[in-house]
């Protein structure tokens, strides 16, 4: 089956057309991004327009048989893949205030795939959905329970796609059966969380109810008591709406720093930026404490795992969050550590208490098969 899948965000679409007869990376017969949505290009159906263009020569001609979305936030609705229609559409868009950043996009991407590819069938793949198996007293906050009853407030969690992926590479590289697999599983990219895997399943993950709780991120402050919130709105005259912006897109290692990308900030460490170190200390340090709790959650991790961009790639990250593991006995090879991959592997000595893995993830594939499986019914 060709089965495209599209990821939009607010000024970009990212996208890969797979052919899942195919094995490995043999699957992917084309990929793009497409950038500056708003600006020089007028929106997502002339930037769709320009994939299907980009699409002719590498397809040959081949039709899409499906087309498969990621969508961020499904809230407690959709647990699992699902077959687009106009209701679902409906609710993903009512979903937004959950995800502002995300759901927006993912709707005008749903829509220009409609105008684009008539009649192809399109299915929605919700981040949200793998931690949907997270007990009531993990996801639910100490608020009123008008809060959970009017507007549906509790834990959600994001990157379960990611997450759901690598629990299982994971187990099947250590060789230990999915569903006896307990695991720390940390996604770091420009937007980061850890997942508590226990038996296969998530347990307890960082982000909450929209994506900016837990780690610091590239532009999100992660983790923050909420009257600071409140008291700077009240002291500096900010609007909700603005503070909200600040603390989406102007925090984090932004906030820190003025940089959003790790790779610049680790050169500015390097180079003897004092805000650039300080913000690794904060992150790996935010990290590792996630760890530590995580692993008591799932009752003793069998693995602590990095993925995503800055999990796959930053060797320095990777060191200043095991450095601080010392006490629960896990220990880093720093050679192994060094190299960069495109495989699975283990970069922990072989007396580390638990092994430290380096999965590179893959969201594109897993969207591929979700979608192949809900269009042809199995």
């Amino acid at each position: 089956m060709l089965i495209l899948v599209v990821n939009c965000g607010s000024s970009s679409v990212k996208y890969q057309a797979r052919d899942t007869s195919l094995e490995g990376e043999k699957q992917v017969l084309a990929k793009g991004l497409i950038e500056e949505i708003g600006t020089k290009i007028p929106d997502h159906t002339e930037a769709l327009a320009i994939m299907a263009e980009q699409l002719q020569g590498p397809l040959h001609g081949r039709t899409i048989d499906a087309i498969g979305h990621r969508v961020v936030q499904g809230g407690d609705i959709f647990t699992e893949p699902v077959l687009i229609d106009e209701k679902v559409l409906q609710q993903i868009d009512d979903l937004s205030p959950l995800a502002p950043l995300h759901n927006p996009a993912h709707v005008l991407g749903i829509k220009a795939a409609t105008e684009t590819y008539p009649g192809v069938p399109q299915v929605a793949v919700f981040d949200n959905a793998f931690h949907s198996t997270m007990p009531e007293h993990v996801y639910r906050y100490a608020v009123p329970h008008e809060f959970y009853d009017k507007y549906a407030v509790r834990r959600y969690g994001a990157h379960g796609t990611s997450h759901d992926y690598v629990t299982g590479v994971a187990a099947e590289l250590l060789g230990i059966e999915r569903d006896n697999f307990n695991a720390v599983i940390a996604h770091l990219g420009n937007g980061a969380s850890m997942t508590a895997v226990k038996n296969g399943k998530c347990y307890d993950t960082s982000m909450g109810y929209t994506p900016l709780a837990g780690l610091i991120m590239g532009t999100r402050c992660g983790d923050i008591d909420p009257s600071v919130l409140t008291i700077v709105q009240q002291r500096g005259n900010i609007s909700a709406e603005e503070m909200d912006r600040i603390l989406n897109k102007e925090s984090g290692l932004k906030g820190l720093t003025g940089h959003s990308d790790m790779r610049e900030v680790e050169n500015a460490a390097e180079a003897g930026d004092k805000n650039a170190k300080l913000a690794l200390d904060m992150v790996t340090y935010r990290i590792a404490q996630y760890v530590g709790s995580y692993h008591v959650a799932v009752g003793g991790a069998q693995a602590l795992v990095f993925t995503a961009g800055i999990g796959e790639n930053s060797d320095v990250v990777r060191r200043g969050v095991v450095e601080r593991l010392g006490a629960l006995g896990v220990k880093l090879d720093e050679s192994k550590n060094s190299v960069r991959s495109p495989e699975p592997r283990v970069i922990s000595t072989e007396d580390s208490a638990m092994p430290v893995l380096v999965i590179p993830t893959n969201e594109e594939l897993a969207i591929a098969i979700a979608t192949e499986e809900i269009v042809s019914g199995r």
